[in-house]
């Protein structure tokens, strides 16, 4: 009697390693960020008598819910329809960048005019920025790679367009989010394999634009010498800079426990946002600030390793550039908190209470989670890439061999 040999169980759709190093990491930082949130905010909000202190982590919550479905949707897209809405997404970006300034639409808070909305719901469409041109110079540096190979090939369209877009948010102002955009331009660049020497006439270029910037306004001037000596102007220029170093030297290596700051009550501005940092190096210690480094640097690791395993350069410069935007944005924060970046007001990615940079760098995080799982698309690889041997050998492979000598059936004798 025959026996019958077991069914093979159908096999369970795993993701790769990358793909799970992401998301857990992206999900350790939203839990983290919730937790802070409410931890910076709660306290003073009731002291202000502006409602039970839950206000802005209901906010947060809410924000990184939609940013989650973002994130889902992005992740399952097919990256040729991504491609195919990036022209419609960065002129809605630009559109927005100019409504800004229309009265009665933009809305200024603490003299600056970064916003679109009314009331409660309100966005800031900068952010938005940052992704549509992340996707825009993706896209173009895919079809022209050899682009990169000299400045004027660079200068137009790509700085045409991220210039006219850094003005505008310029104009805000909003120098931190220009800067960010500026960092991750360069990253980009770097990754499509722009010449060395040619990155630093660039870089030099920009950092002279910078300076001239810098010091064009009063303001700015001051906020420049701040930074060199924040101490010297403590009750001024200088307040929020040295309550942040405070707080981070209170903390010590283990923090003063959750809830335990007094910074965030009495002393420093922004607690929940901007310098969110401070807050949690005084609650949580160095340990607490190593332990969100490490997750940074896990979303480094397999984002890198993500666009260089991807195929196509179109996901390759996918993978490179999204990483690079939320390394460069959390970068100038954590720089900013230590005191050794001006004041750029640039939220912590993931962890600070900023509804549009939070649901932009969600739905940023789900394209390179779809990097990451393979990428939903058919992308051409740039010629010499390993993407473009891979392809012509499974070609090459898929092909039927034709019989003939030595490669057909052998004449019996």
């Amino acid at each position: 009697m025959s026996r019958r040999r077991p069914t093979a169980r159908p096999k369970k759709n795993t993701f790769p390693l990358e793909h799970s190093i992401l998301l857990t990491a992206t999900l350790c930082l939203l839990a983290g960020g919730a937790v802070m949130v409410y931890s910076a905010s709660s306290a003073r909000t009731l002291l202000e008598g502006s409602g039970d202190g839950t206000a802005y982590l209901i906010k947060y919550l809410a924000y990184g819910t939609v940013g989650f479905i973002a994130l889902q949707i992005a992740s399952r897209m097919d990256l040729d329809v991504v491609r195919r809405l990036t022209p419609a997404l960065l002129g809605f970006a630009f559109f927005l960048l100019v409504l800004v300034h229309v009265p009665g639409v933009g809305v200024n808070i603490n003299g600056a005019t970064r916003w679109v909305g009314a009331g409660p719901v309100q966005f800031q469409p900068s952010e938005l920025m940052k992704l549509a041109l992340v996707l825009y110079t993706v896209d173009l540096l895919a079809k022209r790679p050899k682009m990169v190979l000299t400045f004027r090939g660079i200068v137009s369209p790509l700085f045409v367009v991220a210039g006219a877009a850094c003005l505008l948010i310029l104009t805000q102002p909003d120098l931190g989010t220009a800067l960010v955009i500026g960092f991750t331009m360069c990253a980009l660049l770097v990754a499509a394999g722009l010449p060395l020497g040619l990155l630093g006439k660039i870089a030099g270029s920009v950092s002279v634009a910078i300076m001239l910037f810098a010091v064009a306004e009063p303001y700015r001037r001051d906020r420049l010498m701040t930074f060199l000596d924040p101490w010297a102007h403590a009750s001024d220029e200088g307040f929020q800079s040295v309550q942040g170093q405070i707080a981070l030297g209170s903390g010590g290596l283990f923090g003063n426990g959750i809830g335990e700051s007094v910074q965030k009550i009495f002393y420093l501005p922004e607690a929940h946002t901007d310098f969110i940092l401070a807050v949690i190096g005084e609650e949580l210690g160095v340990v607490g600030i190593c332990v969100l480094l490490f997750l940074y640097g896990l979303i480094a690791y397999a984002g890198l390793r993500a666009a260089k395993m991807a195929r196509g350069a179109y996901a390759q410069l996918l993978g490179a550039g999204i990483t690079s935007l939320i390394l460069c944005q959390a970068t100038l924060n954590v720089f900013t908190v230590l005191g050794l970046a001006p004041l750029t007001g640039v939220p912590l990615p993931f962890i600070s209470s900023g509804s549009a940079s939070l649901m932009t760098l969600m739905a940023g995080m789900g394209l390179l989670l779809n990097v990451a799982n393979g990428g939903h698309s058919v992308v051409r690889a740039v010629p010499g890439s390993r993407a473009d041997e891979s392809r012509d050998r499974s070609r090459r492979d898929s092909r039927p061999r034709r019989t003939g000598a030595g490669g057909g059936r052998r004449a019996a004798g």
